[in-house]
């Protein structure tokens, strides 16, 4: 990973791969089940934590609108188990007029563990709106690869 990369808390923002977004994640021990790897539904959290940093990183959590998840898919590839070192990297490969898809990876000692699509909607007064340009914006300052939409 480059040493030229930013950060942001512990989060790295920058060109350390296609993922803009790199957010480490610590599995703990409430995330397992009983056969001693991470529960099926517990990756939609760890995603959900790369959204939410790419969503601060947009400055959307500033705009005076709301993202709600409308979609999430898993694809599991592989267990994750207690003490493993995690990382989430987040990507947006397309925005629509109100929705943008979010694509996490979920990686585990090197190795890819699973991959996360999901579509979030922008909401302003309870309903759907039209992304703000600022937000457009952000989204291509952001990704190095191109994104469908913007």
């Amino acid at each position: 990973m480059g040493a030229n990369v930013p950060e942001q808390g512990s989060v790295r923002l920058g060109p350390v791969s296609e993922f803009p977004i790199h957010t480490p994640v610590e599995v703990r021990f409430r995330d397992l089940d009983p056969l001693g790897h991470v529960n099926n539904a517990v990756y939609l959290t760890y995603a959900e934590l790369g959204r939410m940093h790419y969503i601060r990183a947009m400055g959307a959590d500033e705009a005076g609108g709301n993202f709600i998840l409308a979609r999430a898919e898993v694809d599991f590839l592989r267990p994750v188990h207690l003490g493993e070192s995690l990382e989430v990297r987040t990507r947006v490969p397309r925005v629509g007029n109100s929705s943008f898809h979010t694509l996490s990876e979920i990686w585990a000692e090197g190795h890819l563990a699973a991959r996360v699509s999901a579509v979030v909607v922008w909401l302003e007064e309870g309903r759907p709106a039209r992304i703000p340009e600022h937000i457009r914006a952000a989204v291509r300052r952001l990704e190095t690869l191109p994104v469908e939409g913007v």
